[in-house]
């Protein structure tokens, strides 16, 4: 256990950390130059640097000094203008060691030069590696007309050095490259799963709202000419249908967005929230559109999570629209069963034999998602879950579904 005083010494430690990582590259690169520029000038550092040709040792002067800032000082662009800094870093290297200056610290800059180069360079990323090989060669021409004592295997040894932290950079840079890639390729999967998420609860609710504002809207018409004082009762259906679908339309608005909660968690919507407590309202609703239903619950009803309530609601909801559009008038029974592990789903229309004509169509889906039955199977799947529909043998349809069951946690 973390006693309060650590936990706010840790925080107090950890401030000035994300404060740095949230500044400007530009700031950052500008400390690391002065930085090597300051270590540049201190003695008991001077051994330890880049060094090539092994002339005669000159003192220091103005120039030297010069020199040695322009190795270190344009590092502050080296991840704005790569191919600029290492071109100063790199030229300003060459004259010092053609001249003869002592070693500094300070000619580390030539290697994060390069190594910047590899990394953050993005146009003639070639073209600026043959020009820094022709101006290393260059350099050892010079350095051996100099006089330098170093041989071939010498020059390539330290080419080898210089090639090596530009490999590094280029390392970085494809993996970083990847990272992007996969990144991207992460976000228009998830782009897409939106899509069709949106596109599946979309014809969900249209679909079986419309459809049964058909029937009753048929009905009606029917009783107009046949009992007139019955078709109020039929244009009131109509208009309760379009209510609900108002009402779960808006609900969905909201919904889309939530991941892992209860569609009954939120008081403000929770009277319009597709659930399993809702069922009867559909089967109420396709009873007032003519379709004869039979509906009965086993087991205990417990608080599922938001995905599980309502796969299980659209489960019902287009077996029912189906049943209104193909089967019209045929006897349908819902049987819902909860239980410790699942809730299955059976949606029964009786009939005679189902005919490919009248048996509910089972579409493939299409880019944009899911449709009828077929993104009833996707959505299932999503939650761990089952289902299977087709024409019963002893005639009708039969839709069957089996979803995990995630109660809420107490």
């Amino acid at each position: 256990m973390m006693f309060p005083q650590a936990q706010w010494s840790r925080a107090r430690l950890r401030a000035p950390l994300d404060w740095w990582e949230e500044q400007d590259a530009f700031l950052k690169d500008g400390v690391l130059a002065l930085v090597l520029a300051s270590l540049a000038f201190v003695p008991t550092l001077s051994n330890i640097g880049a060094q090539i040709g092994d002339l005669p040792e000159r003192p220091a002067s103005a120039l030297s000094v010069g020199l040695v800032l322009a190795q270190t000082l344009p590092l502050a662009a080296r991840r704005r203008w790569p191919a600029g800094c290492l071109a100063v870093a790199a030229g300003a290297f060459a004259a010092y060691e053609a001249l003869g200056f002592a070693t500094t610290f300070g000619s580390l800059g030539l290697y994060l030069a390069l190594y910047s180069a590899g990394a953050h360079q993005v146009r003639f990323r070639r073209g600026l590696a043959g020009v820094v090989s022709a101006g290393y060669a260059v350099l050892a021409l010079v350095l051996d007309r100099l006089g330098s004592p170093q041989g071939i295997a010498d020059y390539l040894a330290f080419y080898l050095a210089l090639a090596a932290f530009w490999t590094v950079g280029s390392i970085v840079r494809t993996r970083r490259a990847e990272q992007t890639q996969r990144r991207r390729l992460a976000a228009e999967v998830a782009t897409a799963a939106e899509r069709a998420r949106i596109a599946r609860e979309l014809h969900d609710v249209v679909t079986h709202h419309v459809t049964a504002m058909v029937v009753q809207a048929d009905a009606a018409q029917f009783l107009l000419a046949s009992a007139p004082d019955k078709a109020g009762e039929g244009l009131s259906a109509v208009s309760d249908t379009g209510r609900r679908a108002l009402t779960e339309l808006r609900y969905l608005l909201g919904v889309l967005e939530a991941t892992g909660e209860s569609a009954s968690t939120d008081p403000a919507r929770g009277d319009r929230a597709p659930t399993l407590g809702r069922l009867g309202d559909l089967v109420e609703q396709a009873r007032r559109s003519g379709q004869p239903v039979e509906f009965s619950e086993q087991g205990e009803r417990r608080a599922q999570s938001v995905d599980v309530e309502l796969a299980a609601y659209r489960v019902v909801q287009e077996a029912l629209t189906n049943a209104m559009k193909y089967a019209a008038g045929q006897t349908t029974r819902v049987l819902v069963r909860h239980g410790e592990e699942r809730v299955e789903i059976k949606v029964i229309t009786y009939g005679p034999t189902a005919s490919p004509a009248a048996a509910p169509a089972v579409r493939k889906p299409d880019p944009a998602g899911g449709r009828g039955l077929a993104g009833l199977r996707a959505r299932a799947r999503l939650v761990g879950g089952e289902l299977e529909a087709g024409p019963r043998p002893e005639g009708g349809f039969e839709v069957h579904a089996t979803i995990p069951s995630k109660p809420l946690s107490e």
